[in-house]
């Protein structure tokens, strides 16, 4: 199944390894590196017009994304299980 995160993105929801509150985990200097690394890769993809709330890690098939989005860590959850219950 799917989980739309934003903007016109959608992914697989067996793609997804995390999704995380940048509020909450980026006040760890690991997170950050890690973030800070992703970008020097390449592996950031910004699907957000607004101030960003959350971040998606998937494992793809090109390798691993992060997907910064508007959306809380609440909601991208509730989608996530709803693929679940139709899936």
């Amino acid at each position: 199944m799917f989980i739309h995160i934003g903007l016109d993105k959608v992914i697989r929801s067996g793609d997804v390894l995390g999704i995380f509150d940048l509020d909450n985990t980026t006040v760890s200097k690991v997170t950050r590196d890690y973030l800070s690394a992703a970008q020097k890769n390449g592996q950031i993809t910004d699907v957000c017009t607004d101030l960003p709330k959350s971040f998606v890690v998937c494992a793809e098939k090109t390798g691993q994304t992060v997907y910064i989005t508007q959306l809380n860590t609440s909601t991208l959850l509730k989608r996530a299980k709803n693929t679940k219950k139709f899936g």
